[in-house]
């Protein structure tokens, strides 16, 4: 578990290192002006054969040049695309193709996984890649873990992967994004410990069975709160709760929201054992990760 946790940080440090001298490659290889070298981008997402471009309203009418930049210096990208938010309960991603081959849909590895996904119509947050890397050497032999939000098994195949769960229920309400799950099952050769629900986690009726509940989703997870409580087992267990907040929220804000919604449920917040921001949501406002324990009243 260890060995493929140091190896899975050393490739993101690798891409890292690519990708710091990517501005200067910009400013050497376009005529761009003095006063927009600091817009620039200083680096990019590779997903497989993508990559996805982040860019400032200041440069945004160079995107295509941009693109074209990327395609003759990096080989291996065959297909360059402009990311322009994410919308919607779905977080359907919005992604304009930019330059190169026309295909959106690619096989990503990372962290020894596999998961096929079209770009244009399911989001891979880069954010998110040290809490895929974490989550399986917090799992304990034969636990059932619930996925709320499973997406194409951003967490449940890392999961089944890297530990020793004694089952991953993957519940996932989109239903382009839930095929890819279960493709991804098949690749990962995790069949006969991921299982795949289609439908709102909120209305899935499966009792109070988990050791370990997953709630990786933004914005208002706490909205979802009092159904993961429903899944978590009645003597208590481990919720994996995101969420965002503002910074001067942190971290007395989503503590008492946990402790208050474990109360209405019949449990009581007995330990945090990690909590950390994953990532900058926006101008002030933080996407964080709290793993709490909670214990049956």
């Amino acid at each position: 578990m260890a060995t493929k946790t140091r190896c899975h940080t050393s490739m993101r440090l690798g891409y890292e290192q690519r990708a710091r001298g990517f501005r200067k490659l910009l400013i050497e290889s376009l005529s761009v002006p003095k006063e927009k070298h600091s817009i620039l981008p200083q680096g990019f997402q590779r997903i497989g054969h993508i990559v996805i471009l982040n860019l400032r309203p200041g440069i945004s009418g160079m995107a295509r040049d941009i693109a074209g930049t990327v395609l003759e210096s990096y080989p291996y990208v065959k297909t360059v695309c402009l990311n322009q938010g994410i919308s919607g309960e779905l977080r359907k991603p919005a992604i304009r193709y930019l330059a190169g081959e026309k295909r959106t849909e690619t096989t990503h590895r990372e962290g020894g996984c596999t998961f096929r996904f079209d770009v244009t119509r399911v989001m891979l947050s880069k954010g998110n890649l040290s809490e895929r890397a974490r989550l399986p050497g917090l799992v304990r032999p034969g636990e059932t873990i619930v996925d709320m939000f499973a997406g194409i098994g951003y967490f449940s195949i890392p999961i089944a992967r890297h530990a020793r769960p004694g089952r991953v229920h993957a519940i996932e309400k989109n239903p382009v994004a839930f095929s890819y799950l279960r493709q991804n099952i098949a690749l990962n050769s995790v069949q006969g410990t991921v299982a795949p629900m289609l439908g709102d986690c909120r209305d899935v009726l499966m009792g109070s069975v988990a050791d370990r509940v997953v709630m990786g989703y933004l914005p208002k997870t706490h909205h979802y709160l009092p159904a993961a409580f429903r899944m978590l087992k009645h003597r208590g267990g481990t919720i994996h709760y995101h969420d965002t907040f503002h910074e001067s929220e942190l971290w007395d804000r989503p503590l008492d929201m946990l402790k208050n919604q474990a109360f209405r449920a019949g449990y009581v917040l007995k330990t945090v054992g990690h909590k950390s921001v994953v990532k900058e949501y926006s101008p002030g406002i933080y996407h964080v990760v709290i793993d709490a324990e909670f214990a049956g009243q």
